[in-house]
């Protein structure tokens, strides 16, 4: 198991408005697709800062879950649009993490 943390950045001023569509599409949406999700946090030292945890049983997983998601038409068409509209996609990072034995996410 492995967990994705991804530390997101939104256009200025627009932080509640991405959580607003992360909490009511997003996570509703990639939740039916496969993906767990397991965290979702605002920044309390950066105003446009959010971060976000996603768990995988393994690759294969993550790589079912992100092609269920990412090439899915509403992805493409709506969803991907939208995100791309609220965030500095640039700015976002990644890290993939592995809990430690005595992890209470194991």
């Amino acid at each position: 198991m492995f967990y994705e943390i991804r530390h997101y950045v939104t256009k200025p001023g627009r932080r509640e408005e991405w959580l607003r569509f992360m909490e009511r599409t997003v996570i509703p949406f990639q939740s039916s697709k496969g993906m767990v999700i397991t965290a979702s946090f605002v920044d309390e030292e950066h105003p446009d800062g959010y971060v976000w945890i996603r768990r995988f049983e393994d690759e294969a997983h993550r790589v079912e879950a992100y092609a269920a998601v990412y090439e899915s038409d509403r992805w493409v068409a709506e969803l991907g649009p939208a995100v791309a509209d609220l965030l500095f996609l640039d700015k976002s990072v990644v890290t993939r993490v592995v809990p430690t034995p005595r992890s209470l996410l194991r």
